[in-house]
C-alpha cells in the first residue's frame, strides 16, 4: 500500500477529458481505502486552451486538499506542458505525450515520454480514450491502486456501452510503461 502523498496534475486542452481522468483516479483511490481530493481549474481559456485538473491521494490524513507541490504532472498538449511545468520541483515525475517537445527548463527533471495520443488512435481506434490511457499510465507509474479497482472506477464514470473500448484503453495504458 502506498505510504506517501501523491499530488497529481493532469493538463491538456479543454476537450481531452483530463477532469474525468482526475475524478477516476481520486475515486479509485477511495475505493482502495486511501484518502483523495479532486479539483480542477477552468481558466477563460478552458475551451481549447490549457485545462488543468488535479488529484491529491494519500494513505494518511488528507490535510490540504489541493496540489501545492506536484509529485506527478501528466501533459497531453504542448501549450499545457509549457504553462504548467514551470517551477516544478526536480522530484516531480513528468509524464508527457510523445508528440510533445520537452522545454529547456525541464532538463534535469524526471521526464518520461509516453505515446498516449498515438496509442488511443492506433491501438484502441478512438482518440477520445486518451484520458483513460493516461489514467492507466499514472496508476502504473505511481503504483496507486490495483488494476481491478481502477477498472471499477472507470466503469462507474463512462457511458454505458463503452466498457470494452475503455477497458482496452486501460490495458493499452498499462502496457506503455
Amino acid at each position: 500500500h502506498m505510504q506517501k502523498r501523491e499530488e497529481i496534475k493532469l493538463v491538456g486542452s479543454g476537450g481531452q477529458g483530463v477532469i474525468l481522468a482526475s475524478v477516476i483516479l481520486a475515486e479509485a483511490a477511495v475505493m482502495e481505502g486511501l484518502n483523495a481530493a479532486q479539483s480542477q481549474s477552468y481558466g477563460p481559456e478552458a475551451r481549447g486552451g490549457a485545462c488543468s485538473a488535479q488529484a491529491v491521494i494519500t494513505s494518511g490524513a488528507l490535510g490540504f486538499p489541493k496540489v501545492r507541490i506536484p509529485t506527478c504532472l501528466l501533459a497531453l498538449t504542448q501549450t499545457s506542458l509549457e504553462k504548467y511545468s514551470k517551477d516544478l520541483p526536480e522530484s516531480c515525475l513528468v509524464l508527457a505525450d510523445s508528440s510533445l517537445t520537452i522545454p529547456e527548463w525541464l532538463k534535469g527533471h524526471k521526464v518520461v515520454q509516453v505515446p498516449i495520443l498515438h496509442s488511443a488512435v492506433e491501438k484502441v481506434g478512438k482518440s477520445f480514450v486518451a484520458n483513460i490511457i493516461a489514467v492507466a499510465v499514472i496508476n502504473k507509474a505511481l503504483g496507486l491502486v490495483s488494476e481491478d479497482i481502477l477498472r471499477q472506477a472507470v466503469a462507474a464514470h463512462i457511458p454505458k456501452g463503452t466498457e470494452a473500448l475503455n477497458f482496452k484503453a486501460l490495458e493499452v495504458g498499462e502496457g506503455l510503461l
